[in-house]
């Protein structure tokens, strides 16, 4: 179903160490407006939706939202892999350090693990097109945070690309949207098969 090709969507190439930068990025990777969460959503999703296009559209944003999973999970290995304990230490990040070393673990910048929680999927295409909008809102505003928060180019680029891929799938939700609306809006003839005495 999918061609995975062995390189980021965006080049992740920080130079710097940034313990306490890792900890408030990692809140994209398993945070409640997160990409895990994004990319889970969307995929399950799908099977609900009603249209080939709403399907499509699900899809192919819950397969880059994985994309962008692999660009955070860089940036913060990256962050973290050459910080020293005692700069880990005085950003704030040894309770993060304690539990995972230099890893990367999808927790919410609070250090709340990932939870099925932050899921939505209610069968209905409307309802989920419509929390797929604010889900990639939120997201756009979680990366702009971010961004004011970091004064590092090699972290604020990809934050860029990210922040500009969620104004995309908002977009594209949007579409999505209105396909099923007008969808649910025709009438809808089914013809039965002739009965064989008819025949």
């Amino acid at each position: 179903m999918w061609t995975y090709e062995k390189i980021l969507e965006y080049p992740v190439k920080i130079k710097n160490p940034n313990p306490k930068m890792a900890t408030l990025i990692i809140s994209q990777y398993g945070g409640p407006d997160g990409e895990l969460g994004a990319s889970i959503r969307y995929l399950s999703q799908r099977f609900a939706m009603i249209t080939p296009q709403a399907i499509a559209t699900l899809n192919d944003i819950g397969t880059e939202e994985l994309a962008h999973l692999e660009i955070i999970g860089a940036m913060v290995r990256q962050l973290m892999k050459g910080a020293s304990i005692e700069e880990i230490e005085k950003s704030g990040a040894g309770a993060y350090y304690v539990d995972h070393d230099r890893g990367v673990y999808p927790v919410s910048a609070a250090g709340v693990p990932f939870t099925a929680a932050y899921l939505q999927s209610k069968g209905n295409p409307i309802v989920d097109l419509t929390e797929d909008l604010a889900a990639e809102q939120k997201a756009r505003a979680t990366y702009e945070y971010l961004i004011s928060m970091a004064d590092d180019p090699d972290v604020i680029e990809p934050l860029k690309f990210l922040r500009e891929r969620e104004v995309v799938h908002f977009q594209r939700f949007g579409e999505a949207l209105r396909i099923v609306q007008d969808y649910l809006q025709e009438p809808h003839l089914f013809i039965m098969p002739k009965p064989d005495f008819m025949k």
